[in-house]
This record gives structure tokens, C-alpha cells and sequence, in this order.
């Protein structure tokens, strides 16, 4: 397992990406409204939207922020978690080209869990 993202739930996504990209220095990855991704080293910084086009909460509020890590098989991570009773919000599913779940550790902090999808 690895780190590989630190997304970050941002309210204005033009405003927060010209703040890492412009003041900060990290390259741009990838850009949209609700998700941007830029180049922090072997680790990418990840803007997330907090809410989504209809204005509807995404469950993030802007400010906050949640780790997401890597995996190979995503399938026997999610065995394990449910093993050990680790709360699962989301169910492994497709998304984007990875399959993703998300999970809280004990101190109720989200973090999401990804495989990259050939």
C-alpha cells in the first residue's frame, strides 16, 4: 500500500486550483469542476469538490481533507477491512478508470482505497 493522494474538499475549484498551481508551484495533472488532481511528487495533491453541479453536499466539507491510498488488489483489502470490522462507506466499485472504496479509520477520519484498472 502506498499513499497516493491527498484530497483536499475545496468550495471554489477555480480559486483553489490557481492557489496550488499559481502561488504554490504544483503542476496540473488534470482539471475539471468537481475534481483536479496536481503533481506534488509521488504524491498527488487532489482537489475534490464539496459539492456537487446541483449544489447538493458531497459529504466533504470545503477545508477538509482525507488521505487515499493505493493498492493492487482491492478486493482483498476490502476482505480484510470487513474481517476486522472496518467501517466501509462505499463498496469497491469502478470509477474513472479505478476501482475505489472508501472507508473510516477509528478516529471516524475518511480515507479512500483505489486500484488502478488496466
Amino acid at each position: 500500500m502506498r499513499l497516493g493522494y491527498a484530497i483536499v474538499a475545496v468550495s471554489d475549484m477555480d480559486r483553489s486550483t490557481a492557489f496550488y498551481r499559481d502561488l504554490l508551484g504544483l503542476p496540473v495533472r488534470f482539471q475539471s469542476s468537481h475534481w483536479t488532481e496536481l503533481d506534488a511528487g509521488a504524491t498527488t495533491l487532489a482537489l475534490h469538490a464539496a459539492s456537487s453541479p446541483d449544489g447538493a453536499p458531497t459529504g466533504h466539507p470545503a477545508g477538509t481533507c482525507w488521505p487515499g491510498f493505493s493498492v493492487e488488489d482491492l478486493d482483498a483489502f476490502h476482505a480484510r477491512m470487513v474481517k476486522h470490522g472496518v467501517v466501509c462507506t462505499q463498496e469497491p466499485k469502478p470509477l474513472h478508470g479505478t476501482k475505489l472504496a472508501n472507508y473510516v479509520d477509528p478516529d471516524g477520519l475518511p480515507f479512500s482505497v483505489g486500484e488502478h484498472c488496466a
